[in-house]
């Protein structure tokens, strides 16, 4: 039965109710004598007055996968970034000058994802900047050389990319 939120029915049990919600397998149903109850929605009940469905109805989870989407091509964010191939299973090695103290051992994936982390970040802080209304067109290019410049320093971990367009450009490039 195709209900839509504010049909009104009667269940054997409950009684006289208000559908509040639905979905592909419940309606969410507040009754005057029980509450709100979640019913199967292939129940038998007795419509008293029915409201039809939206047709235009998106479930939560294809709303969820279309922001991903969106958020991913357009913000660059969650992008996907190949460590280069000699570089799997790498480990970085920070080693003291005092020989009384243990070295650190950090697998090359990790320290490769946080710099590709901060280069996410830059780029979002980038766009903030851009579309900021209270900056003026000085403010922000004198802003963006800063983060021109630290891309500039990040060049130095361009071998690890696998893809020369995943690399950092500084102001030279």
């Amino acid at each position: 039965m195709d209900l839509g939120a504010g049909s009104r029915i009667k269940h054997e049990q409950y009684g006289i109710g208000v559908v509040i919600n639905t979905s592909a397998t419940a309606l969410t149903i507040s009754f005057m004598q029980h509450g709100v109850m979640d019913i199967p929605a292939d129940a038998e009940l007795d419509i008293i007055d029915a409201v039809d469905p939206p047709s235009d109805l998106v479930s939560f989870s294809a709303v969820e996968k279309r922001l991903r989407y969106l958020l991913e091509r357009h913000n660059g964010l969650e992008q996907r970034v190949e460590l280069g191939a000699r570089w799997k299973d790498g480990i970085v090695i920070l080693k003291p000058a005092d020989e009384g103290l243990k070295a650190k051992e950090i697998p090359l994936e990790t320290f490769f994802h946080k710099i590709v982390m901060v280069r996410d970040r830059l780029r979002v802080l980038e766009q903030k900047i851009n579309s900021h209304k209270g900056l003026s067109a000085a403010d922000k290019v004198e802003i963006q050389q800063y983060i021109t410049r630290s891309y500039g320093s990040l060049t130095t971990f361009n071998v690890l990319f696998k893809n020369k367009e995943d690399q950092f450009k500084g102001s030279g490039s």
